[in-house]
């Protein structure tokens, strides 16, 4: 069955540029089922959720199927997924994502927050620096403009507005603060080791780039990050 929801997920992202494709999938769907062991949660829902919980992102398929699970409910009911099981999919699946976070909402069973820990855990780390640049450059977004610094207190409007002026201004509205909102302590582990990842990227960038003002400002944005932490 789980095999089944991969081939039909597939098929919905495989060709997806954005960030959010197969590969993005496959490594959310092998985090979470290590964390899902740590934490002891069931296997068969994590991995479901993992699998499902791109297959409806209003980014890319809109606000419609966003707030109705519409592809997320037929690809389980075509797998003939049990009832009770796909309610406990959907339920985490609607709780999912950083713009939920924003307006308060989070899974709270188990196996919504290992899927969330690690969704968000892949937006950290190596892998997440990549992502941001492929989703800024599918979107025509520079990569830096020294001369506009990031927006602060983001709303889950403003922030779902998608107009952030560059891809380095997205690190700081959303990718750094990730390390905060992990859910199971298998998330905060791995967040902190990939959020240094980051910031190291960060500092060698604006070293590079001779941006002495914004070495400044990552320093001081991540003091005001671990107090909030």
């Amino acid at each position: 069955m789980i095999e089944r929801v991969k081939v039909l997920v597939s098929e919905l992202l495989d060709k997806d540029n954005s960030g959010h494709g197969m590969e993005h999938i496959n490594r959310v769907l092998e985090l979470s089922l290590r964390f899902a062991r740590q934490e002891k949660a069931n296997q068969e829902i994590v991995s479901l959720i993992a699998l499902l919980h791109d297959v409806d992102d209003y980014k890319l398929f809109g606000n419609d199927n966003a707030k109705n699970l519409t592809n997320a409910r037929r690809i389980m009911a075509e797998c003939k997924v049990d009832k009770g099981t796909q309610e406990k999919v959907c339920l985490a699946l609607s709780n999912i994502g950083y713009s939920k976070r924003l307006k308060g909402d989070y899974p709270t069973t188990i196996e919504g927050k290992v899927v969330s820990d690690a969704d968000m855990c892949d937006a950290l780390g190596a892998n997440g620096i990549i992502r941001t640049c492929v989703f800024g450059i599918k979107n025509g977004r520079a990569f830096f403009n020294k001369d506009i610094f990031p927006r602060e207190d983001l709303t889950a409007e403003r922030y779902s507005s998608g107009s952030t002026d560059s891809s380095v201004c997205h690190f700081f509205e959303k990718i750094l603060k990730l390390k905060n909102l992990m859910l199971t302590e298998s998330g905060k582990k791995e967040a902190l080791f990939r959020h240094q990842i980051v910031v190291d990227f960060l500092y060698h960038l604006f070293d590079e780039e001779r941006a002495v003002e914004w070495t400044s400002y990552l320093s001081e944005y991540l003091k005001k990050l671990d107090k909030v932490d």
